[in-house]
């Protein structure tokens, strides 16, 4: 008898439509997103981590230098992946911050294998985190253990950066993500890896094409008991400085 195949894995959302700002002079002429480390785009790390993992569908939201990613990324079949692009700039006139461009892409991602269960990947554009396996296994968690199978988003998390030496939220050893304030003493924080599983009730609210924030969205979800998270240890560089950059291509 052949083996049971797991079901097909979640689409997924790339956030790659923000200047990159910390960036520059190397992001006056490119996105972030298409800066090399170690001698491919940084996105194309997050494709080939997503086709190796049985995701199918990506959609990418873009803003600044918007015209080069189509030209770059193509529609995604060299990778077996299917990519859908989300135009903030051209539609909308400029990036929609995180919130906004979630739920401006919700209707392509709809588009996608497995839509109907209302749930989707979602990672900046902008992190290098090679080891990361975005499994079925834990996106069928999500889905249905009982643990997360009410939960808005389950987060990855990772010991905190010396640029963010308080990190962004604590994590309770139930797996639960609390605000840092109000934590029981002693009790961890973390940074937000920006790597997540979200459903669309996490952006409930926030009108497509208007620019909206995250963070108050995900504190609702705290507030509520609907956000969970883990620790990832691998792997992972915010790449939000020039100096970050040089570092990951430096000869080991």
């Amino acid at each position: 008898m052949s083996p049971v195949r797991p079901p097909a894995n979640l689409p997924a959302l790339i956030l790659a439509a923000g200047r990159g700002e910390r960036m520059r002079p190397l992001t006056d002429t490119c996105p972030k997103p298409l800066l090399a480390v170690r001698g491919k785009p940084l996105i194309v790390w997050h494709l080939e981590a997503l086709a190796r993992d049985g995701v199918r569908d990506v959609v990418i939201n873009t803003a600044y230098l918007e015209d080069q990613f189509e030209p770059a990324l193509g529609d995604g079949s060299r990778w077996g992946l299917r990519i859908r692009y989300s135009h903030e700039g051209h539609d909308h006139g400029g990036a929609l911050e995180t919130a906004g461009g979630i739920a401006t892409a919700l209707p392509l991602l709809r588009q996608a294998d497995n839509a109907e269960h209302g749930a989707f990947w979602v990672l900046a554009g902008d992190v290098f985190v090679p080891g990361f396996q975005f499994t079925a296994d834990a996106a069928q968690a999500f889905l249905h253990e009982p643990a997360q199978a009410h939960d808005l988003a389950h987060l990855w998390l990772v010991p905190n950066p010396e640029h963010v030496p308080t990190g962004d939220f604590a994590l309770n050893v139930q797996g639960r993500i609390l605000r840092k304030d109000q934590a029981t003493a002693g009790t961890p924080t973390f940074t937000y890896a920006t790597i997540g599983l979200y459903r669309t009730g996490m952006v409930e609210g926030v009108a497509p094409g208007h620019k909206a924030a995250l963070r108050p969205c995900l504190d609702r979800a705290i507030d509520s008991g609907r956000l969970s998270g883990q620790v990832w240890r691998g792997a992972w560089t915010d790449v939000g400085t020039p100096q970050r950059l040089a570092a990951l291509n430096s000869p080991a």
